[in-house]
């Protein structure tokens, strides 16, 4: 059973859970303030649940790709859209700064 580390907490789930999935069920969120309420709730459209995740995951989708190639995102900042990222094993997920949390400090 993967646990996915974020904000100081552990949290269990299946093998292959969408990690949005994951962080809402915990009543924790992959959004920063009010994109908390104006997101595409899961569809890979407005890239507000951009996440920095390292652990074993599965492969970005063909609309995360696309969605993270538009402003404000940088495509070579490395994150990943937790609506569209599959859990395989530990992950530790950070989310950034910015309301689509884009301000990676590289």
């Amino acid at each position: 059973m993967p646990t996915v580390h974020f904000r100081g907490r552990e949290l269990d789930c299946d093998e292959g859970m969408i990690l949005r999935d994951v962080l809402l069920e915990a009543g924790e969120s992959p959004h920063n303030g009010t994109s908390n309420y104006l997101n595409c709730r899961g569809h890979a459209t407005c890239g507000t649940c951009a996440v920095e995740v390292d652990g074993e995951v599965g492969e970005p989708t063909s609309d995360e790709r696309r969605r993270l190639q538009l402003p404000p995102h940088d495509p070579d900042a490395g994150l990943r859209l937790a609506c569209q990222t599959a859990v395989y094993g530990d992950v530790s997920v950070e989310k950034h700064d910015g309301f689509w949390g884009q301000k990676v400090d590289r």
